[in-house]
């Protein structure tokens, strides 16, 4: 099994990096993928939106037929949107793929590339609106968000959330159950100051009591 996780200019750090850790751990810990690997246009070393630079295992070119494709986001995702080749690279790698999950505004690039359009999606809570004008995609405000084979996740910290879930379905509750001990991925429920007011906050922050999730 192969899982790929995409990365481009200007990515954010955290879409992509808690996914890997716990993709990581599936694999070291439950019997998950045998190859977790890091795809870019190129294997030049990609600047992201912090300034992390990482080293892509594998390009465009040579990457291996994927089972799994993940997608984060950042404001590099405006850019991939007109990208032919990350559009040739979704489009001959994702009919292949048992799953294909997105982090963040890569709910974009998935639109993009004729892979959201119908959906049940979400994305960053600064992005949802945007994410609505497009027409064809039923927008909704939870942490992470199951459509078929298509997942989903709100901004940046929720990709790790959106990992673990995707684990629990896939491998089962108990594989999830290793990844998440060995991480000590046990989120606080805090909402810090004035979070829960702010007018283009979340439903999900709102609310309290309201689903985080939805399979």
């Amino acid at each position: 099994m192969n899982f790929g996780i995409i990365i481009f200019p200007e990515v954010e750090e955290l879409d992509f990096v808690g996914p890997w850790e716990m993709l990581t751990m599936w694999s070291k810990l439950a019997a998950g993928p045998d190859n977790c690997l890091i795809v870019a246009e190129t294997r030049a070393p990609v600047v992201c939106a912090k300034g992390l630079s990482i080293n892509p295992h594998v390009s465009f070119d040579d990457c291996p037929p994927l089972d799994y494709l993940l997608v984060p986001g950042g404001m590099g995702t405006r850019r991939e949107v007109d990208n032919p080749g990350m559009m040739r690279f979704l489009a001959a790698q994702a009919p292949g793929c048992e799953a294909l999950l997105s982090v963040c505004t890569g709910a974009f690039v998935l639109h993009a590339a004729g892979l959201l359009s119908g959906k049940t999606a979400t994305t960053h809570w600064g992005s949802l609106d945007r994410l609505r004008a497009l027409g064809d995609v039923d927008v909704v405000e939870q942490r992470f968000v199951q459509d078929g084979n298509v997942w989903t996740s709100a901004g940046v910290s929720a990709g790790t959330d959106l990992m673990l879930a995707f684990i629990a379905h896939t491998a089962g509750e108990e594989a999830a159950a290793r990844v998440q001990l060995q991480a000590e991925y046990y989120p606080a429920d805090t909402v810090y100051g004035s979070t829960a007011s702010h007018d283009r906050a979340p439903a999900y922050v709102r609310r309290p009591g309201s689903p985080i999730g939805r399979l």
